[in-house]
């Protein structure tokens, strides 16, 4: 009887063939540990986690209201110097000059409340501008208690060297009239919201 020539089997060097497969076993292939999900999320790590949509804090000094107007203002208000030196007045007196060259003489109390100043504000800057020689204080022919504040005549002319500053103010701040006066409008629209809140605290 032939007998069968056995030989050897061969050895593959590829370790994924060197066990035969299963043929019961799943086709797909064990998802890599890097991707293990554990059984229970971290409480601690989620409810730390930053909000995407977290509201603002109001608290913040750059959000504040208050704040963007306090250096508007002074920064502003500061531009205005160089421009009133040659005048020889200060921007507070800049505005009683802008209300007496509109209407003059007025009395002193609807002055104060026009530029709204207190009366014992007032009074200190009509002496300044009348030592300037500006205005001048005189009582009313009506009634002998009430001071009128009236232009002299430099006064009057310091007016015509005044009309360069507002197109002055225009050019630093690199703003045309219509942006400005946007910008006014809302700031007027705002302090009738204020005064209105005032009114209503009081």
């Amino acid at each position: 009887m032939r007998r069968r020539a056995v030989y050897p089997r061969r050895v593959t060097t590829d370790p994924g063939l060197d066990a035969p497969e299963s043929s019961d076993a799943p086709h797909a292939s064990a998802a890599p540990d890097a991707l293990d999900v554990p059984d229970a999320l971290d409480e601690s790590a989620v409810s730390e986690a930053p909000d995407a949509r977290e509201a603002p804090d109001l608290l913040r000094l750059d959000e504040q209201v208050c704040f963007a107007l306090a250096v508007a203002s002074r920064t502003v208000v500061a531009m205005y110097g160089p421009h009133l030196a040659p005048l020889g007045i200060t921007h507070p007196q800049y505005l009683v000059m802008l209300a007496l060259w509109e209407e003059a003489p007025r009395h002193q109390g609807e002055l104060a409340r026009i530029v709204r100043l207190e009366p014992a504000t007032l009074s200190p800057l009509l002496t300044r501008l009348e030592k300037i020689g500006y205005v001048q204080r005189v009582a009313s022919s009506e009634d002998a208690r009430v001071r009128l504040v009236g232009l002299t005549d430099a006064g009057r002319d310091v007016r015509r060297q005044a009309e360069a500053i507002p197109e002055a103010i225009l050019a630093d701040l690199d703003m045309d009239i219509e942006e400005l006066a946007t910008l006014r409008d809302s700031l007027n629209a705002l302090i009738v919201r204020a005064e209105s809140a005032a009114d209503q605290q009081s």
